[in-house]
């Protein structure tokens, strides 16, 4: 019989397990379950029936599903205890401000009884530029990409649901991701590609995050986040970008990148390349380190590239 020392204690031990749903489990999504301890039960939503036998050697339990198509996220509902979602919107919709796979998801967790917590991997593009500011959370957003307004509208239906279901729901924006043995994760392409970045009085700060300390926000969000609550998942780093690519060229001995003038960069970048260059922001972490209590392995971009 339930008691009130263990109010689940008739139930089956798979449902007195902890259950983790990760939605979008790419790179980080796999590093998120492998920070995870063997008692909690770990599933994985994938479109691809070839992921399975890779997700079942890793212990996770591949659910067949599409966001694209919301007739097969039904399954969801009611499955999990706590919820990680990082799947981006899809590039190309017809309503270009808005995330249909974020909307699809959270209508297959309003099936059934809601989740404990659930944690969005936003992206700190939603604040557009900021001419170099420092930018808390409270900051307000201010997208000016079609990518970063999509996020926007993920955002705000993410913390809606929470509002309507009770469950609570912690955002983390996102910079730019990077760890040694991430595919594209270091600019060792780029720098042996020779790309140019901007002259220093036309140049940008960027920010970043390790893979694996975005994975331990993230579990971090997903246990101790506040309901309802924002927090920039970033590292300490201040750099400018082409400060960033020199530093990793001397890292790894490669030729400095050329530096440009904005104006004659534009005639010799693509325009995705220049959109990273058109926003400049530092993004505070103080919630990371004081609420979600997030001690960095990688504090310094420096750090993680030489790791």
């Amino acid at each position: 019989m339930p008691s009130n020392l263990n109010p689940l204690g008739a139930l089956p031990s798979r449902f007195r397990r902890p259950r983790v749903l990760i939605v979008g489990c790419g790179d980080v999504g796999l590093r998120v379950a492998s920070h995870l301890p063997p008692q909690v039960k770990l599933m994985a939503l994938t479109s691809s029936p070839e992921r399975a036998p890779a997700l079942r050697a890793q212990h996770i339990t591949p659910l067949q599903g599409n966001l694209d198509d919301p007739a097969t996220l039904r399954r969801l509902a009611g499955l999990a205890t706590r919820v990680v979602h990082l799947a981006p919107p899809p590039s190309h919709n017809p309503d270009w401000r808005s995330d249909p796979r974020t909307l699809a998801l959270l209508r297959a967790l309003r099936l059934r009884s809601a989740p404990q917590s659930l944690v969005y991997g936003s992206t700190s593009g939603v604040y557009g530029d900021c001419a170099g500011d420092w930018v808390p959370e409270t900051r307000r957003v201010n997208p000016n990409t079609p990518r970063s307004q999509r996020r926007v509208h993920a955002e705000r239906q993410v913390r809606l649901y929470g509002r309507t279901s009770g469950t609570p729901v912690h955002i983390l924006r996102i910079p730019g991701i990077y760890a040694p043995d991430r595919e594209g994760g270091t600019p060792r392409g780029r720098l042996l590609k020779g790309t140019p970045v901007l002259r220093q009085e036309d140049d940008v700060y960027t920010n970043h995050i390790h893979a694996d300390d975005l994975a331990r926000a993230c579990l971090a969000a997903l246990w101790r986040g506040k309901p309802q609550r924002i927090t920039h998942a970033t590292d300490d780093t201040q750099l400018l970008m082409a400060d960033y690519f020199d530093l990793a060229a001397d890292l790894y001995q490669l030729p400095r990148p050329p530096r440009l003038p904005r104006s004659t960069a534009q005639e010799q970048l693509p325009l995705m390349l220049l959109s990273f260059m058109g926003e400049s922001r530092r993004l505070e972490n103080l919630r990371l380190k004081t609420e979600l209590k997030l001690v960095l392995h990688y504090p310094t971009v420096e750090s993680g590239l030489r790791a």
